[in-house]
């Protein structure tokens, strides 16, 4: 990088070189980069967009009403990032996925810490008006042997499409639940079919999609996390939004058909009624090592792509600087 200009002669050409030199003081060399990387395309959004300044105010006013509108129980800056396709960039590039694994998607903003323990066949939805649904699962590694003890947490919203921190008369957490895969990586629980529901669009939020000439629908789906690596795959199934996810979050191999107990051993054993709606999927981990090994190699990769040196620090690109 060039010497910087004069502090006292900033124009709009050295501005970002004279950010850069201010910042180059970081002692970590990750923030820095990272920073350095957010200022170089802050700077050249502002000079390709010939940004105003009124646009500029309003980009900072809707900013900070994505804080304030933000709580405990409703985290904006989330959806935010849900809807600019973000969140799944970002769990893309930290969850790299080898060939035959689960993939991963968005977390969302209505995940909570509130979940209880609950044994296998537990109902999680007491929602009377939703339709009874049967979850089968098994959870494997990449080498077809069962995971057992893995914590899995699981979310859903009620019939009408919304979760059960959206409820303001609430007497406990409903919809969700944390389960354990058993001896042979099987964990099953009763819950209610998914339904098809707007992200929260009475915000900063909802107003850009509005402008932007974008609906707030996501498909019916069910949260899956497993506590193990961290990963969050997630269960959808045919919508007819299925294709303009409004959070991006829906990949073909997580797009499962909802099917019926048409066997009454399966009834009898799982203790529903026949015709009841059915959802198998079978999830496959990835070990935490093999996972690394990955996400270093895809960063080598995009790091040569962009022909610059580079080294690691804690498994992270910094640059390589002589």
């Amino acid at each position: 990088m060039a010497a910087p200009a004069s502090l006292k002669d900033l124009t709009i050409e050295n501005i970002t070189e004279n950010v850069h030199a201010i910042n180059s003081q970081c002692s970590s060399l990750r923030l820095k980069y990272i920073m350095e990387r957010t200022v170089t395309h802050l700077h050249d959004l502002a000079r390709e967009t010939r940004l105003t300044t009124d646009e500029w105010m309003t980009a900072i006013q809707f900013l900070t009403q994505v804080g304030q509108i933000s709580s405990d129980v409703r985290q904006e800056f989330i959806l935010l990032s849900d809807v600019l396709g973000l969140s799944l960039l970002v769990d893309s590039i930290d969850h790299p996925k080898p060939k035959g694994s689960t993939e991963g998607t968005v977390l969302g903003p209505f995940h909570t810490h509130e979940a209880e323990d609950s044994s296998a066949g537990s109902l999680i939805s007491h929602d009377p008006d939703g339709e009874p649904l049967l979850v089968l699962c098994t959870l494997k590694d990449t080498n077809g042997r069962p995971i057992p003890g893995a914590k899995v947490d699981v979310w859903e919203t009620d019939s009408k499409g919304f979760y059960d921190v959206q409820h303001e008369d609430r007497s406990g957490p409903d919809g969700r639940a944390i389960l354990t895969s058993d001896e042979d990586g099987r964990f099953w629980f009763r819950a209610i079919v998914p339904v098809p529901y707007p992200i929260p669009h009475d915000g900063p939020v909802g107003k850009l999609l509005e402008v932007l000439n974008r609906h707030p629908y996501r498909p019916g789906h069910m949260h899956f996390m497993f506590k193990k690596d961290g990963y969050d795959p997630l269960i959808t199934q045919d919508d007819p939004y299925e294709s303009t996810d409004a959070v991006f979050g829906v990949k073909d191999s997580l797009v499962v058909p909802i099917k019926k107990v048409e066997d009454e051993e399966l009834a009898d054993k799982y203790g529903v009624k026949l015709g009841s709606a059915l959802i198998t999927y079978d999830f496959v981990l990835v070990q935490d090592e093999a996972a690394a090994l990955l996400r270093r190699k895809k960063a080598e990769e995009a790091m040569a792509g962009m022909g610059r040196k580079f080294r690691f620090i804690d498994n992270l690109p910094v640059p390589d600087v002589d």
